[in-house]
C-alpha cells in the first residue's frame, strides 16, 4: 500500500488531544497532578525525538487540549489508501510513579481525542521503570480477520442451561480475552462496561462520521456484547472471560487506546441500550463488516451505514436498513453497580427531592479525590451552587459541561462514585 501523509493543502489540518492521567490508591481511583506529559509525533512508524509538547497535568489530572498535525478529514469520510488519522506516541512521568509511554495515540481532524491513562506506583522490588502501551491499527486502516459467521439469535435453553438472566442487565465489567479464545497465553482485562464499548468504537468507527451513524454503530456494538453477557456465551464453553479482541470472534479491542469525544459522549448517552427481535429476550447479535475489504451481504456494513448517516437517515433506520424492518430498541431495567437508578428526568435548577440529595452526596464523595469540584450543601435543592459542582465534574471527565443532571451525567458521577469510594473500579 503507497503512504503519502499529507496531501497538497492550503491549510494544515489539525484535531485536538486531552491527556486524563489516573491512578488507582487501595482500589481508589485519583488523579496525578503535575504530572509531565511529553508528546511526540510517529512518521511511517518511527517515533520523533523531538517533542512536538511538553505539558503537566492540573489538580485533576488532566491536560489542557492541544493542537496536533493531522491528515485532512476527507481521508477519513470515503475509504482511501492512505491512512486518514495521525499517531503520536505519548509519555507520562511523575515522581513515585512508573513512567508510562503509549504508543501510537491515533488523532483525527476537526475530532477531540482523550488519552486516558493509569500509572502505576513504583516498584522497587521489580526495578521495572518503564511500563508499555502499544496501541493497534484502526479496523478500518490496518488488516484483521472477518467475523466468523453465528446465528444472530442463540437458542435459549431452560432454566438449567447457563443462562442465568432472566434480562438484560447492563454488567459493571467486562472481562476481555485479549486473543482468540483458545489462546491459553493471552492475557484478560478487567474492563468497565462502557469503557469497553468507547475502545471498541474509537477502534472500528472513524469519530468523524455522521452523529447518527456513529449512534447506529454504538448500537450494534452494545448489543452484540450485551447478547454474550446475557446467554454467558464464553462462560457456558468453559472460559473465564465475556469476550475476545479477536475480529474472528467478536471487536477490536486495544488495551490503553485512546477514545473520542463524538463517541464517547454518546456511549454515555444511549449505553443501556440494544437493539431486539419481537418474540426474544436477548438482544440480537448484530454482526458487522467494514463492506469494502470484507463484503457481507446480510449484515451492516460500516462504510454502508456511513453513506446512509450522509443521507440524513437515523440510526435507527439505518440498523433497519441492514437487520430487518421489525428490530426496535429496547432499555435495560438494570445497570450494575450503581448506587441507584436514573430517576427519569434531568436535574437542573430548581429541581428538588432524594435525586438531587443523592446527586449532591456523591459529588461531595468524589471531590475528596478530586477538590476543584466544590463541596455543595447536601438539602435536596439543585441551585447554583449544586449546577456549578456538576459543570465541574462533567468539565473534568469529558461531558457537556452545562450543568445539567441527564442520563449519562447521572450514570458517569455512580460510575466515579463507585470508584473514589472503593466500591469498584474503572479502568
Amino acid at each position: 500500500m503507497l503512504f503519502r501523509r499529507y496531501p497538497i493543502m492550503s491549510r494544515q489540518s489539525t484535531g485536538n488531544l486531552v491527556v486524563d492521567v489516573f491512578t488507582k490508591k487501595q482500589k481508589q481511583l485519583l488523579p496525578v497532578p503535575d504530572a509531565t506529559v511529553i508528546i511526540r509525533e510517529r512518521i511511517r512508524g518511527t517515533r520523533q525525538e523531538q517533542p512536538v509538547e511538553i505539558l503537566k497535568t492540573n489538580e485533576s489530572g488532566k491536560t489542557p487540549p492541544i493542537s496536533l498535525n493531522t491528515p485532512p478529514i476527507d481521508l477519513s469520510l470515503e475509504p482511501s489508501p492512505n491512512q486518514p488519522y495521525s499517531t503520536y506516541d505519548i509519555e507520562i512521568q511523575a515522581p513515585g510513579y512508573t513512567t508510562l509511554l503509549i504508543e501510537g495515540s491515533q488523532i483525527f481532524a476537526d475530532t477531540t481525542a482523550i488519552q486516558n491513562a493509569t500509572l502505576e506506583p513504583e516498584n522497587t522490588d521489580m526495578n521495572r521503570q518503564l511500563e508499555e502501551i502499544l496501541i493497534n491499527p484502526h479496523t478500518l486502516w490496518g488488516s484483521y480477520p472477518p467475523k466468523i459467521p453465528e446465528d444472530p439469535i442463540k437458542p435459549e435453553p431452560p432454566p438449567t442451561g447457563f443462562i442465568v438472566l432472566d434480562e438484560p442487565v447492563i454488567p459493571q465489567f467486562v472481562i476481555v480475552h485479549d486473543g482468540v479464545p483458545d489462546n491459553t497465553s493471552a492475557p484478560n482485562y478487567t474492563v468497565g462496561f462502557k469503557d469497553y464499548i468507547k475502545n471498541v468504537a474509537s477502534s472500528e468507527i472513524y469519530p468523524t462520521w455522521p452523529e447518527s451513524t456513529i449512534r447506529a454503530n454504538i448500537l450494534a456494538i452494545l448489543s452484540f456484547t450485551l447478547n454474550r453477557v446475557f446467554t454467558e456465551w464464553y462462560r457456558g464453553k468453559g472460559y473465564d472471560f465475556t469476550i475476545t479482541s479477536s475480529t474472528a470472534y467478536d471487536h477490536a479491542f486495544s488495551f490503553g487506546r485512546n477514545i473520542y469525544d463524538s463517541i464517547s459522549q454518546i456511549v454515555d448517552e444511549i449505553f443501556v441500550n440494544y437493539i431486539k427481535r419481537p418474540g426474544f429476550r436477548q438482544p440480537l447479535l448484530t454482526q458487522y463488516c467494514d463492506g469494502i475489504k470484507v463484503e457481507c451481504p446480510t449484515w451492516m456494513t460500516q462504510w454502508g451505514s456511513k453513506n446512509l448517516g450522509d443521507q440524513g437517515l437515523d440510526s435507527i433506520s439505518i440498523l433497519r436498513s441492514y437487520y430487518g424492518q421489525n428490530i426496535f430498541l429496547d432499555t435495560a431495567v438494570r445497570v450494575a453497580g450503581i448506587p441507584s437508578s436514573y430517576p427519569g428526568y434531568k436535574l437542573t435548577t430548581g429541581s428538588s427531592g432524594a435525586p438531587v440529595r443523592k446527586i449532591q452526596e456523591q459529588l461531595n464523595a468524589i471531590s475528596n479525590n478530586f477538590p476543584a469540584i466544590p463541596k455543595v450543601k447536601v438539602d435536596g435543592n439543585y441551585g447554583e451552587q449544586t449546577a456549578n459542582a456538576v459543570k465541574t465534574f462533567q468539565q473534568i471527565f469529558n461531558l457537556t459541561p452545562d450543568g445539567v443532571v441527564g442520563p449519562a451525567t447521572w450514570y458517569k458521577i455512580s460510575d466515579v462514585y463507585v470508584a473514589v469510594t472503593k466500591l469498584g473500579e474503572l479502568i
